[in-house]
């Protein structure tokens, strides 16, 4: 009787375990895929700012309207195709847009490798919970 006491507990135990391990694994999923549209969104806006780099080439000389901050905008004129580039560290370079187009190309490798390594984390995070699920049923 006191064998099948002991067991009954080592059991239960186990079972605390799993049910914590399955917490923490949750909680590491989620933060995964938090992580990815973090990723994804940043693709996207580098993306769209490389679009916004063809237009500026095609609106050379024309008024435009400028983002300056926070939904705010201000009309402006083309001037010349030199930018201001921060390129870490608030250093900013002047850079044509080629140049730039170039930075944004390798910004979005960079994101899509950063991507795939935590695509793959989140795969094997998810085969370790199908493997516990299994172990404990």
């Amino acid at each position: 009787m006191d064998k099948e006491k002991k067991s009954l507990e080592v059991e239960k135990q186990k079972e605390q375990e799993n049910l914590f391990k399955l917490s923490l694994f949750e909680q590491q999923l989620r933060q995964m895929h938090e992580q990815i549209e973090a990723v994804e969104s940043g693709i996207k806006e580098l993306n769209l700012l490389s679009e916004g780099l063809k237009e500026l080439v095609k609106s050379g000389g024309k008024e435009i309207y400028a983002p300056i901050g926070r939904g705010i905008f201000i009309k402006s004129k083309i001037l010349s195709e030199e930018l201001l580039v921060d390129v870490g560290n608030k250093n900013l370079v002047k850079k044509d847009i080629p140049k730039t187009q170039e930075l944004i190309k390798i910004q979005i490798e960079k994101l899509e490798e950063i991507k795939k390594e935590i695509d793959a984390n989140l795969d094997s995070v998810s085969k370790e919970v199908e493997r516990l699920i299994h172990g404990i049923n």
